[in-house]
């Protein structure tokens, strides 16, 4: 061995990116199992690299006894001063063996030993330096498809992108750019395994910063960001300048700024609303588009909110499917019930009603006779509301009452407040016209097919929207004052943005 194994283990570094005394750890230990498979003894060997010189020397370690047991790891007193004068009893004495006879075989093991010691040595790199980029933007190349998973290419290591992180309204061809925000790190069998995404909130709070530099500097924070991909997200922000609008910034002039992450998202639709420290004004605010009318705090640590507006608005502040009160909730870490004003009038209403029934005498109970409501009047139960709240025990408790008449004034009780619930009104089925379809089946495209027959010059544009077909792509961006705003795009779409003036 010469110096040019220490040039190459400098090399290996460099382009591996790993300390030189790994390598050179892995080179000590494979020169030692080499060793040992050559001389084929049960020795404890060892194996140093001389840093000058670039020579490797292979020693047998025994242990100084008394009295030999295994010769294989023990030697005598005697025999140890040969090679170390002050080597006493319990002493580690080197035995110096040859490595001029390592053949093929031993330097093949001393390969592979140094190859799994290089690449264990790169994988653990690779877990350490994207184990703190949890959170971070990447750009990378799309590789391969497996069973619906995408795998991205990152320069020094592949990502896995599952299907569960993929946007529904995304898709991909190998080769393709794709930007993903690192969502984990996982130690496998094959090495670190990098899961990227494309759903994440992360990855709309990442763009934002790239896009909005007031949020960039920290003069616009974004307190929360929820998101179903593909459809629709939501995004909290916060100015700590009173003369900055965080809506207004994040929304930029003519709506340049969010259109820009909306092109990235693939059209999502996207609510920007200010943040508010007051949990009703900012559910107010997530709930936008909908205009809200009141909002009741039900439960402030269970933090269950009941929020009611307009019957127009109704449908709006729910959302599709129920998607714009979903997002809020997670938005608010909380839970919406959202009622209409006639919906809270008629609960209200039905408050009322049962509250005077549970002040009504016993007496008017069915099944109460005059001995029985004596017998409770006597002890103290007079109301309706008061036989509810003693319950059984309590009735039971009452003088002439067994279970039988605690059951059943309990069960008259019952009785009376569920005749007291309205009825649901009856949904009348759809009347159908089928008067079109009676009508001559080609009186309709026959006076079009005329026109077009009329004009040679009819594009199938022209044809599109004389049919009465357009699309519309709306962006919302809520804030306390509303203004409608045209947004630049890249289509012949029309795209609206909402953002104060």
């Amino acid at each position: 061995m010469t110096r040019m194994l220490l040039q190459t283990i400098e090399q290996i570094g460099r382009e591996k990116n790993i300390p030189p005394d790994v390598i050179i750890d892995a080179v000590e230990e494979a020169m030692a199992v080499a060793a040992k498979k050559f001389y084929k003894t049960e020795e404890e060997m060892t194996a140093t690299l001389n840093r000058e010189t670039g020579e490797v020397e292979v020693h047998a370690v025994k242990k100084v006894v008394d009295d030999v047991d295994d010769a294989d790891l023990e030697i005598s007193v005697t025999e140890a001063i040969e090679f170390d004068s002050e080597a006493n009893v319990g002493d580690d004495v080197y035995l110096p063996r040859g490595t001029e006879g390592l053949g093929r075989i031993a330097a093949q093991a001393a390969k592979q030993v140094i190859f799994q010691k290089v690449r264990d040595a790169e994988r653990e790199n690779i877990y350490d330096e994207f184990v703190e980029r949890v959170g971070e933007l990447i750009t990378g190349l799309v590789k391969r498809f497996e069973r619906g998973d995408m795998i991205v290419d990152l320069g020094r290591t592949e990502a896995l992108l599952p299907r569960r992180e993929q946007s529904r309204a995304e898709h991909y061809n190998i080769g393709d750019r794709i930007r993903v925000v690192i969502a984990d790190v996982l130690k496998v069998a094959r090495g670190p395994q990098v899961v990227v995404s494309r759903v994440s909130p992360e990855l709309l709070t990442r763009l934002f910063e790239m896009e909005v530099p007031e949020i960039f500097d920290g003069t616009v924070t974004i307190k929360g960001a929820v998101r179903e991909g593909g459809d629709r997200a939501k995004v909290a922000v916060h100015s700590i300048e009173p003369d900055v609008d965080p809506v207004g910034a994040c929304v930029g002039m003519r709506g340049a700024r969010v259109q820009s992450v909306i092109r990235e998202l693939r059209g999502e639709k996207i609510d920007i609303v200010q943040w508010d420290a007051d949990l009703q004004q900012y559910s107010i605010n997530s709930l936008k588009p909908a205009r809200v009318n009141r909002v009741t705090l039900l439960d402030a640590e269970g933090r269950h909110l009941e929020v009611v507006v307009d019957e127009d608005q109704l449908s709006l502040a729910i959302g599709k499917r129920g998607q714009n009160v979903r997002l809020a909730g997670k938005l608010l870490n909380a839970t919406i019930d959202i009622k209409s004003e006639d919906d809270k009038k008629r609960d209200v209403e039905q408050a009322l009603v049962q509250m005077e029934a549970r002040e009504q005498a016993l007496e008017t109970l069915e099944g109460v006779g005059p001995k029985t409501a004596e017998a409770l009047l006597a002890a103290g139960v007079r109301t309706v509301g008061e036989a509810i709240d003693a319950g059984t025990d309590g009735l039971l408790a009452v003088d002439g009452i067994g279970p039988k008449g605690a059951e059943k004034i309990l069960g008259a009780t019952e009785e009376l407040f569920a005749s007291l619930i309205p009825d649901e009104p009856e949904v009348q089925e759809p009347v159908v016209d089928n008067s079109l379809a009676e009508a001559a089946p080609d009186s309709v495209l026959a006076d079009l097919s005329v026109d077009i027959e009329a004009d040679d010059s009819v594009t199938a544009d022209e044809i599109t929207i004389e049919a009465g077909v357009a699309a519309e792509v709306e962006v919302v961006a809520a804030s306390d004052d509303e203004d409608e705003i045209a947004a630049p795009t890249d289509t012949d779409e029309e795209e609206v943005v909402e953002a104060p003036a």
